[in-house]
This record gives C-alpha cells, structure tokens and sequence, in this order.
C-alpha cells in the first residue's frame, strides 16, 4: 500500500518542489495550504505523514500540532522559516517528530522522512523476543500492538514516545545517554539536538504520571541521559 504524505505550506513554490519529489520517490501526496485544510485532511484521509509549515493562515502550524496530538500519532515534521529556538522546542514539546528549517535540502528532508517512518521493531535491534514488558506501578507494554497500559487504562502514545518507552524498559537500570536514545529512537543523528528527548520524556513523563504517579519511573541522570528504575 502507497505510503501518503500531508504537505501543508501556503507557499506554492515549496508544495510544488516537495510534491514532485515525494512523488517521485513513489509517495502519494496530499497538499493542504492552511491549517483548517490540514485538519480535514488528516481526519478525513489518514495520511502517514504530515510536513508542517509553522507560518501558515487560518490556523497556524503549532495550533494544528496542538490538535493533531489530541486524537493522533501521526508522524509530524515541522518546517519553519523563523530560526527561532522557542519554534522548535515548541513544537517538539507539541509532540512533532523532528523539524527542519528553511532553506532546507530536499535530500535532506527525504532522508528524515525516511527516518520517521521507519517502523521496524525496536526490540529486535536489542536482540530479545519479548512481546510483553512490564514496568512498575502496574504499566504494561504489548510490544506486537505497540500498546501501552497501566493497570488496564491505555496511555495515548505518539510513535516516538513508545519507543522511547520501550528503549528504557528494555534496558532497565541503565542509564541510557541522550545520544542513544536519538539513534535509536529517531533513527538518526538527529542535528545534534537532545532537546527532542528531552521534550519527548517530558510528555512521555506526564502521560504515565497522569494515571498512576507510581508508574513513572523514569529518571534523569544529569549530564548523561535517563534510566528506568528496576
């Protein structure tokens, strides 16, 4: 089945150059030119992807974020011309995926869209064929469903935030350092910014917290990276 991507940007010239690439690359292509549009088609649709323009009309790229996250994990990538810092940490703490700032390389950008979809199971890289893990405070991870519970209650997860749920529980008691967790989860050195696990965990912390406070146990080891406790 055709992988589909959603390329929401109100410039024609760069929906024009993404879309030709993507198709080009065997993607099918949906265009959305501002972030009512962008809703409708991510609800209507399901594509696997969305590329995110952060400056876009009606609703703006982090607004959209802000409500795909409610009832969605689709992938995200955010593109933003600004170059501000806040864009970033912003819509990383939104739940986005990654982001790239224009001017960007289109060979780049394929390649992080590459990286995002991958969907092969963390845990056969580490080598066990477990398909349930268990954590404290009653959480349970089905690993063939990629689901997440506590004590029956299921936790709203976003692709990464599974992941890096897995990477922890898998290898708990170790401290897992930032670097790792971007290789492993994101799929790629991910521009050298350990902003994103550290606003993925945050979410990731919130989420377990907000059902049972004895199921987050995860810990930040200072200037290395975090760890799971036994």
């Amino acid at each position: 089945m055709q992988t589909s991507i959603l390329v929401v940007d109100d410039e024609p010239a760069v929906t024009d150059l993404l879309a030709y690439n993507l198709r080009k690359a065997g993607y099918q292509v949906y265009i959305a030119a501002d972030g009512e549009s962008a809703l409708k088609i991510a609800h209507d649709d399901h594509p696997d992807l969305i590329l995110l323009d952060v400056m876009i009309p009606e609703l703006d790229g982090l607004d959209v974020c802000r409500e795909l996250r409610k009832t969605s994990s689709v992938p995200v990538i955010m593109i933003t011309a600004r170059g501000e810092e806040v864009d970033r940490v912003v819509g990383l703490e939104l739940g986005a995926d990654d982001y790239v700032t224009k001017p960007f390389s289109v060979r780049e950008l394929m390649a992080r869209i590459k990286a995002v979809l991958r969907r092969s199971p963390l845990y056969e890289k580490e080598g066990t064929k477990t398909t349930t893990l268990h954590g404290k405070g009653g959480l349970v991870l089905d690993i063939g469903s990629r689901k997440a519970c506590i004590d029956n209650v299921t936790i709203s997860l976003t692709r990464l935030e599974f992941d890096v749920l897995l990477l922890l529980l898998q290898n708990a008691g170790r401290v897992l350092t930032r670097e790792r967790l971007l290789e492993q989860a994101w799929g790629y050195e991910f521009a050298g910014d350990n902003r994103a696990v550290d606003s993925t965990i945050k979410r990731l912390r919130a989420k377990l917290r907000s059902i049972s406070s004895e199921a987050d146990c995860i810990e930040a080891v200072r200037g290395v990276g975090y760890r799971m406790e036994v």
